[in-house]
Order: structure tokens, then sequence, then C-alpha cells
């Protein structure tokens, strides 16, 4: 069964511009090293422009597991960090 993910996540403002291209580098790492995940995808709100959506499925936990240990995630995702105004809020969702 999938396992779909969605983070919203906060931006500092005057961040969009680095927060998107960080974000464009580790989503190519995402989609060309992670054989598990089946789509990765930044999205941005309508009505906040500091608020950013992350669509993301994966064939199974193993390969959520092996998202978030991917020395790619943790080096980009540190660099991203720094854009953030706060933690992200991440829902995990059954595939039907």
């Amino acid at each position: 069964m999938t396992i779909g993910i969605i983070a919203k996540i906060k931006v500092q403002a005057g961040k969009n511009a680095e927060f998107e291209g960080i974000f464009a580098e580790l989503a190519k790492e995402v989609r060309s090293k992670e054989p598990g995940n089946n789509f990765y995808a930044l999205h941005k709100s309508k009505t906040d422009p500091q608020l950013y959506v992350v669509l993301e499925q994966y064939k199974d936990m193993d390969a959520i597991g092996a998202h978030r240990a991917a020395e790619h995630f943790k080096v980009i995702g540190k660099r991203m960090g720094s854009c953030m105004a706060g933690a992200p809020e991440v829902e995990l969702l059954d595939g039907v």
C-alpha cells in the first residue's frame, strides 16, 4: 500500500526564492536516487505567500525510512531549514 505525505512549510519573509531553489535541488535528488518515491512536488499557497505544501508519495514505509535517512535529504534539508519559519507540519496518509 502506498503512503502519502503532506508537509506544510512556512517560509520566512524574503526567503521564498532561496527556499524554492533549494527545494528544486532536493526534489531532483529524491527523484533520481530514491526508487521508492513515486512523486515529490512543491506547491505554493494562493492565499498565503509564505506557505508551501509538499505532496509526496512512497511505495511503503521502508521507502519513507530510506528518504529520511538519505544523505541528500539530511544535507539539503538542513540548508532548506534556514529558510523556514518553524517546523513543518507533516501528515501521513494511507493510499486507497
